[in-house]
């Protein structure tokens, strides 16, 4: 018996090492796979005694949840070994190393499942013989593009075609260029605004769309069918197979992104004035040509516009946080912009900033991002012709059940469809599969449908199926059109300006065109409560809460009785469509006060998320402010008692 596995069995014993953790360990020791830096590595840990450390590390093996795959590239203690000579911006010579990080060892083994998976589908469908073609993007994150480079190697080593760009590019780009180029599959190396130690690995099949049943399980099959001697042969980078992605395609990207324009005559009655920062990410890649291209004056955090794994200006790289947006705000406050937006390190999700009349600047949530767009998008549709002005219930908003329910009575005084999906973007996606199937089945083959343009898909979808209107989440991802299958900040910000510009001729500020749409259809206000819970020890209690809200769900919450439970787990449940919701862990509550609150584990990061609803309605406009004071008071206590009751439901 080695050192190493000699001093794992004493800690085991000893109770500082796990027993899942020590089985995944042992396994890698044993199975004689690792390279001997790796092997030293692991080592130097023991030599720590730095059991909490390999708990962490080999407490479970990486999975693919909503977002794929996603852990720590970089421990909490880090190995000499692994540290080695570390890069200019902080990136150590290795990724750490174990069975619960995003490391060569489980990208190889991920990507060789995804291979297999992608290959047996070929043969399934007709098409055996041909090479399984795959995209692959990154963004700015420690290993991004070391990780980008390993993935398109494995490919081409097992026989296939892989394309890479020549540097970081957004989550949405990766979308639509897997459909463009009619690949097999695509990735992207991303951990989207988690802190800097982390990335991830998003998995998309040949619709552009990360994978759904029953792709992710074949995948997942796959990729748990790997034996781990089968990796050291793909250890060493050869890109010699590797091809690049080529200029057309890019260039049909930034031009597909002008379709999310519904009226661009808007600027000319009025240009709004634009901070924009990346936030150290891939968004000024396409977004700054795109608002160019426009015509839209816009001025860059130029603090904010190197691409760095520390994104050293902010806490986190997070749109969602208003600390992310300190120097966007006062570079807006220095020319008096309308407007100041803000995107994740890869490009999917955008934040917003507005100017109010006083001079300060308001950060809109995800929830008010999405009802803003909505409204603006559904109302210029009808001015423009394009859906009927009573509405059609062909025309479709899609939303998460988690996103605000502000958005379905939008929907439904407009007198459209609105549809909700399950918590990731790929169920909206799985929707725009679906309508695609619907207009391709009527229509002569000969159409293809992914070349034509926007409008006359619109008319095929409003009169063959369902016709893709908006569709969001809570949690600051939208998108126009449905020539991409995720969430698209690159589009989301020409579809923000374009509303600036609408409002800014009209007169009016973000604050009071919202207003206008609280009159319509009611005051609603939501928050997100995160209980984040990390490790080994975390995930167990973030299970122990899930599984006592489950089997002894709360009869009253903050004074009032809970009048309907609803387990998406367990419960046949069905969308809009008709559709049976795919089975997850969600929990919806609804008080007999009118309050909601949902309950899911997070499927990337260590937390549970509570997702808290209220609303009221004014009867006129001296009474909306009211109406907010009434919501908002709800909304605060019933926050304050689930914190409470989740600690105590995880024994805390």
């Amino acid at each position: 018996m080695s050192k190493l596995l000699t001093a794992a069995v004493q800690a085991r014993d000893a109770g500082e090492l796990l027993p899942g953790a020590y089985e995944n360990l042992s396994e890698w020791i044993e199975t004689k796979f690792l390279p001997e830096w790796a092997l030293q590595a692991l080592q130097e840990l023991a030599d720590m005694e730095a059991w909490e450390e390999f708990n962490d590390r080999f407490f479970k093996k990486l999975a693919f949840g909503t977002g794929g795959m996603r852990g720590l590239t970089i421990g909490k203690i880090i190995a000499p070994t692994e540290l080695g000579t570390p890069s200019l911006q902080g990136t150590p010579a290795h990724a750490a190393v174990g069975a619960n990080n995003l490391n060569d060892f489980t990208l190889i083994r991920a990507t060789m499942g995804l291979f297999r998976y992608a290959a047996q589908w070929l043969e399934e469908t007709g098409q055996a013989g041909r090479q399984p073609r795959l995209v692959v993007a990154h963004d700015v994150r420690h290993f991004s593009r070391h990780f980008c480079e390993l993935a398109a190697h494995v490919w081409t080593k097992m026989g296939g075609a892989a394309f890479i760009f020549d540097g970081p590019r957004s989550t949405p780009q990766l979308s639509f260029t897997v459909r463009h180029m009619q690949a097999d599959a695509g990735i992207v190396i991303t951990a989207s605004h988690n802190p800097p130690p982390y990335n991830g690995y998003k998995c998309y099949f040949n619709d552009g769309a990360q994978v759904v049943p029953p792709h992710d399980q074949g995948v997942i099959t796959q990729v748990n069918a790997v034996a781990l001697q089968e990796l050291p042969g793909f250890l060493t980078v050869d890109l010699s197979a590797v091809q690049k992605v080529p200029a057309e395609a890019e260039t049909a990207y930034l031009e597909q992104l002008q379709e999310n324009i519904l009226d661009a005559k808007v600027f000319e009655a009025a240009q709004p004035e634009v901070v924009f920062t990346n936030i150290h990410g891939t968004g000024d890649v396409m977004i700054l040509p795109a608002l160019k291209k426009l015509g839209v004056p816009v001025t860059p955090v130029e603090a904010q516009r190197v691409h760095d794994p520390r994104f050293p200006t902010v806490k986190s790289p997070n749109p969602e946080n208003a600390e992310a947006f300190t120097l966007g705000i006062a570079e807006a406050k220095k020319i008096k912009a309308d407007l100041v937006i803000g995107t994740d390190p890869d490009d999917d999700r955008i934040g917003a900033a507005v100017r109010e009349p006083d001079g300060s600047y308001r950060l809109l949530t995800g929830n008010t991002i999405g009802s803003l767009l909505a409204h603006y998008r559904i109302g210029k549709m009808k001015e423009l012709g394009i859906i009927p002005a009573a509405g059609s219930p062909q025309a479709t908003l899609i939303k998460t059940f988690v996103s605000t329910p502000l958005q379905d009575a939008i929907a439904a005084n407009a007198g459209i469809r609105c549809v909700n999906t399950l918590t990731g973007f790929k169920w909206i996606a799985a929707k725009l599969l679906k309508y695609q199937r619907q207009v391709e089945a009527a229509v002569p083959a000969e159409k293809n449908y992914d070349a034509l343009p926007w409008r006359e898909r619109a008319e095929l979808q409003l009169a063959h199926g369902r016709f893709f209107v908006f569709g969001g989440e809570e949690s600051y991802g939208f998108l126009g059109t449905d020539a991409v299958r995720d969430k698209d900040a690159n589009a989301a910000a020409l579809m923000l300006v374009e509303l600036a510009a609408s409002l800014k001729a009209r007169g009016l500020t973000f604050s009071e065109y919202l207003d206008e749409i609280y009159l319509q259809n009611g005051f609603f206000i939501e928050d997100l409560l995160n209980i984040v819970l990390e490790g080994a020890a975390g995930a167990a209690q973030i299970k122990a809460i899930l599984t006592s809200l489950r089997d002894q769900p709360p009869q009253e919450v903050d004074g009032a009785a809970v009048e309907s439970f609803q387990d998406f787990g367990r419960q046949e449940i069905k969308d809009a469509d008709g559709d049976v919701v795919p089975k997850e862990d969600l929990y919806f509550f609804t008080l007999r006060d009118g309050r909601r609150f949902a309950v899911r584990g997070s499927g990337t990061e260590p937390k549970i998320k509570y997702y808290l609803f209220a609303s009221a309605q004014a009867e006129s406009a001296g009474d909306l402010s009211a109406a907010k004071e009434r919501a908002c008071a709800g909304l605060a206590g019933l926050g304050e008692w689930l914190g409470k009751d989740a600690l105590r439901r995880a024994g805390l």
